[in-house]
């Protein structure tokens, strides 16, 4: 049975890098790739990645305040746990299974025992579940996937990990789209500050989603000689896959995209692809309902992946109304308000937030390739005394050992802008921002 199911490996992963990478292969989009497997795939494979990671900053505190803070804020500290300001850590590591039942049924299983926000709930380290869906394609230009779908998003939340450029992901994707979901069952008190936002302490703070969400949605794809058009269409619930929420949240979400390609095949096929798509989720808090909208633009180009001058372009815009947090200022409650210690939340439907990210990569040999990316992110313009700007500058090189198995490192310069003044201890926050440096390799197998 062992070499029966190392061959069944053997042959997925055979099979999959051909989809990926085959120059004479049909052209693939994230649709296809992460909702069904590959038509010759077998019943049963296996396959992985492991991401250590490395992680450095300063550790700055936030000072010079009367009476004075002296603590360092979480921006300087590693998620999940933001007790340290350097960390080495498995950041990501996962065990998937994929194949075909019959032609017209493909599934996919994947358990996520990384160090991340998706494995962090209520503190606690809890690996899950992180993938779990059923694909039938019995109707032409329908097809069904039922499970824990990642949710038709934002490219940043669409891609697959082979396809990441940049260890940190930018701000607007990770406070808007990587939000922490909240015990609903918990009482909740106001703050008495701009907005009156609930507070939200970390032992009821139940981690992120990874994008992910349980329910079904309906996608295909349709290519027109170079051209290819896409959709998605998801009903699905709002709650915590690793807590293993019960939430009856509704989330309803949709992605349209048209591309024009070049040649190539897979998340590496050279391509400009235009879309657009929405979120819309109605999470529960205190015993009241909610509203949560998302919904962004963007465009993508890719000619000539791990050939030298290879180039690629991106650029995407997300806008955000009703639910938003902003994360606690700082890890620490000693000496130190629940405003300060805790998340603050900001459920009405008058709160806004939006962000962009340009970014831009040049294969400089065959393996090796440069890339700049710059994200903004503005946080709560609606309430000017908690309105919060982030900007960060990336500077990165990755080196691509295999088309699935590269070495990442990049230096993060960050800055956080607090408009309205005077406001001591978020100015204090401000003025200690550290700049970041991280290093990632991503192995597969």
């Amino acid at each position: 049975m062992k070499a029966q199911n190392g061959r069944y490996a053997a042959t997925l992963c055979a099979v999959v890098a051909s989809a990926l990478l085959s120059q004479s292969a049909v052209a693939a989009d994230w649709f296809e790739l992460q909702g069904i497997s590959p038509p010759k795939a077998p019943l049963f494979g296996v396959s992985g990645f492991i991401e250590p990671s490395l992680y450095l900053m300063n550790g700055t505190a936030a000072e010079n305040r009367v009476p004075p803070i002296n603590n360092i804020p979480r921006i300087n500290l590693v998620a999940p746990n933001y007790n340290q300001s350097n960390t080495l850590t498995i950041l990501r590591a996962r065990l998937m299974l994929r194949g075909n039942l019959n032609q017209h049924i493909s599934y996919f299983l994947g358990g996520e025992v990384g160090n991340n926000a998706f494995t962090t709930v209520r503190g606690a380290y809890t690996p899950a579940l992180i993938d779990g869906h059923v694909t039938f394609s019995y109707i032409p230009g329908v097809r069904v996937e039922t499970g824990i779908i990642r949710a038709p998003g934002p490219e940043d939340a669409m891609q697959g990990y082979m396809a990441y450029n940049y260890v940190v992901f930018p701000t607007a994707i990770g406070q808007l789209m990587q939000q922490s979901f909240y015990d609903s069952s918990a009482a909740y008190k106001a703050a008495a500050i701009a907005g009156n936002p609930y507070l939200v302490s970390g032992a009821n703070t139940l981690g992120t989603n990874a994008f992910r969400y349980p329910g079904v949605q309906v996608m295909d794809w349709f290519r027109f000689g170079h051209w290819e058009l896409a959709y998605a269409a998801m009903a699905g619930v709002y709650g915590s896959v690793a807590a293993g929420n019960q939430s009856s949240s509704p989330l309803y979400a949709a992605r349209v995209q048209g591309s024009y390609i070049f040649g190539g095949a897979g998340p590496f096929r050279s391509d400009v692809t235009a879309y657009l798509w929405y979120q819309h989720a109605r999470p529960d808090l205190n015993g009241q309902s909610y509203a949560m909208m998302r919904e962004g633009v963007g465009f993508t180009y890719l000619q000539g992946y791990m050939h030298q001058w290879g180039r690629r372009l991106k650029a995407e815009y997300i806008h955000g109304t009703g639910w938003i947090s902003a994360p606690a200022a700082f890890s620490s409650a000693a000496n130190l308000a629940p405003v300060l210690s805790q998340t603050q939340l900001y459920p009405g439907s008058d709160n806004k937030a939006n962000g962009y990210d340009v970014e831009a990569g040049l294969f400089l040999t065959k393996h090796i390739e440069a890339d700049v990316r710059y994200d903004y992110y503005d946080r709560l313009p609606n309430n000017p005394q908690q309105e919060r700007i982030f900007k960060t500058w990336a500077l990165a090189l990755q080196y691509h050992i295999t088309p699935l198995t590269k070495i990442m490192a990049g230096y993060y310069f960050r800055t956080l802008s607090v408009p309205y003044q005077p406001n001591p201890a978020a100015n204090s926050i401000s003025s200690a921002v550290d700049n970041e440096f991280a290093m990632q390799a991503m192995i597969s197998f």
